[in-house]
């Protein structure tokens, strides 16, 4: 498989898959790739999307100078990681929120976009298949593993609750049922304990 330009054509000869184990559902892989065995590129992603599998390029995370000692720190520091000054934080528009990260390397043709995409959502199923896992049963993991969670909490919660209920018990024998009698309590609990110092 490769990608014609003009006379020329460029081909992925690897594509190596790192599969991610997280809690995060939605990255499911690195990727490193190289064409014609001469070139490689890596941090590729396998992001799980709306729409299905989709291939992130590789960024980095944009810098700022700090203004007192001109130190570069990454958007949103802040402190400056080299005087300790405090930053002031640039707000970003909405549609200007994805200009913190910047790719290090993509393409730049809808044609070589859908190439490199094809290439590696092939490579990364084949990655599952020879491990003998398939996205339904990565889904099927995640989802036992809630509700092993769950079920955990609940039997945790109804595990204190008991210890409690037990706690209290002795104390709710020793209360008379009628609260309107209490006084009638506290005071035979006074003359138990008056009785008991005379015996002394």
């Amino acid at each position: 498989m490769n990608l014609r330009e003009g006379e020329k054509q460029v081909e992925i000869t690897e594509a190596k898959i790192y599969l991610k184990e997280s809690p995060d559902r939605k990255l499911k892989a690195y990727v490193t790739i190289t064409f014609d065995n001469r070139f490689v590129v890596r941090d590729l992603k396998v992001i799980e999307g709306n729409k299905g599998l989709f291939v992130a390029m590789p960024s980095k995370r944009m810098k700022e100078p700090c203004p007192k000692c001109h130190y570069k720190n990454v958007v949103r520091s802040s402190y400056c990681n080299q005087c300790g000054s405090k930053l002031e934080i640039t707000v970003y528009e909405k549609e200007d929120y994805q200009n913190e990260h910047r790719d290090i390397a993509h393409p730049i043709t809808s044609e070589a976009r859908e190439y490199i995409q094809k290439v590696v959502v092939e490579a990364y199923n084949t990655e599952l298949a020879s491990k003998g896992v398939t996205e339904d049963t990565v889904t099927e993991e995640v989802a036992a593993t809630e509700e092993v969670v769950t079920e955990e909490a609940v039997t945790e919660e109804a595990v204190t609750e008991e210890a409690v209920t037990e706690e209290i018990a002795p104390v709710k024998e020793t209360i008379p049922e009628d609260i309107g009698d209490i006084g009638e309590f506290i005071d035979s609990e006074k003359e138990e304990s008056i009785e008991e110092g005379n015996k002394e």
